[in-house]
């Protein structure tokens, strides 16, 4: 079975070791190496070419959304997980805009990070729930989404529930359809809106959501 290559960015090489430690044990992973900030990043994700980078974002020299941001645009394929002590509004949106694959904060316990990596391997992303609630107050409850783009009513309506944190499972209990046609509308979303995966497409949905006339 291929393990899971995962890179450590971290500017604190306790934290980097303690990641280390944890993730040597793991059967399905394998550590490709560690980095202390984000031209360090950069260059180790470009030679070692790990499945998954764990990102912290506040570092000296390049910080984590600009080492994000790069590492995206020259290999999109890499799946990038925030793991980071800061929950600011400031650092939050601006990484799932450049295209993150999980957020993540240090209290995660060391099982959620394990079932992080191997979500965002699998191509799903994982929010910290602290993360998934600041996407949730973002949508307001007196407001309806914009549909002036090229999303169909039954898209739209699956879109404002991914904006609400239900998985393709409960998505489709909610809509009594199967999972595999929730997958196959989530991925025309996505493709409509040129995003890449479903934390933008929820950040999406909340941002674009206006207010109802009349109210």
């Amino acid at each position: 079975m291929k393990k899971i290559g995962v890179l450590i960015v971290d500017d604190h090489k306790v934290v980097r070791q303690g990641i280390i430690s944890f993730l040597e044990v793991q059967d399905q992973m394998e550590v490709k190496g560690e980095a202390g900030d984000g031209e360090e990043a950069i260059k180790a994700v470009q030679e070692l070419k790990p499945d998954v980078v764990l990102m912290d974002l506040v570092m000296p020299g390049m910080d984590g959304i600009e080492a994000i941001r790069r590492i995206k645009r020259s290999m999109p394929n890499t799946r990038i997980i925030v793991l980071t002590s800061f929950a600011e509004n400031d650092k939050v949106f601006p990484a799932i805009e450049a295209g993150v694959d999980g957020y993540l904060l240090k209290d995660t316990s060391p099982t959620d990070l394990i079932k992080a990596i191997e979500s965002a391997y699998a191509g799903s992303p994982t929010l910290h729930p602290d993360i998934a609630q600041k996407l949730m107050l973002r949508v307001s409850s007196r407001s309806s989404l914009d549909t002036t783009e090229t999303l169909t009513p039954r898209e739209t309506e699956i879109l404002e529930l991914i904006a609400k944190g239900l998985t393709n499972e409960g998505i489709a209990k909610r809509l009594v359809i199967s999972v595999t046609t929730v997958k196959t509308h989530v991925h025309n979303i996505l493709r409509k809106l040129g995003m890449t995966n479903r934390i933008q497409a929820a950040l999406y949905a909340t941002d674009k959501r206006l207010p109802q006339s009349g109210g």
